[in-house]
């Protein structure tokens, strides 16, 4: 070997061009033929696929009225009529997980509404603890509201994948740990 083509323990690349490498006595010349091939047998498969993406129909979701009556439809008070905790304070924990994940960016910390993530998105959220709050009068009205939402801009999280059993707790959370007066504390 020249001591060109030497590296630390004897081996290393070949100098110069061809591609090839030295290893343990022998040149080994690799061939871009078969990449030639690959490439030329995929050039045509991918501007086919360029093609059917041009051709593709648009996405056009269905309107908020359409995506809450639907959510409407779906509603019913039933599928909560299962769901039992083993205490209240579980149910207030699972409650504040799910407001904590949901419901924080809009209706704010501590459920005082018109947070900056709202106001962004030219959403008016109401504060859900003031007294008078439409809802607070039954726990279904909260699980409906939650569930099918509302035009205004309230996601209809029954559909949007809020489980039932997260719904009633985020319900109980709402009522009983945000809404003390409800339970007269």
């Amino acid at each position: 070997m020249g001591a060109g083509n030497r590296m630390a323990g004897g081996l290393g690349r070949r100098a110069g061009r061809g591609g090839g490498r030295i290893g343990r006595g022998r040149i080994q010349v690799r061939s871009r033929a078969p990449q030639r091939a690959l490439l030329a047998a995929l050039l045509p498969a991918s501007l086919g696929l360029a093609a059917c993406e041009r051709s593709r129909p648009e996405y056009e979701p269905p309107d908020r009225a359409a995506q809450i009556e639907q959510a409407a439809a779906d509603y019913s008070p039933a599928i909560f009529d299962s769901i039992t905790w083993p205490a209240d304070s579980v149910r207030a924990f699972d409650g504040n997980v799910v407001y904590a994940t949901y419901c924080r960016n809009c209706h704010g910390q501590l459920g005082e509404g018109g947070t900056e993530y709202a106001v962004g998105r030219g959403l008016e959220v109401p504060s859900i603890v003031e007294e008078g709050w439409a809802y607070d009068a039954e726990p279904d009205s909260v699980r409906r509201l939650v569930f099918v939402g509302h035009v205004e801009g309230m996601p209809t999280w029954g559909v949007a994948g809020i489980t039932p059993r997260e719904i009633d707790a985020v319900t109980h959370y709402l009522l009983e740990v945000l809404r003390p007066e409800m339970i007269g504390g």
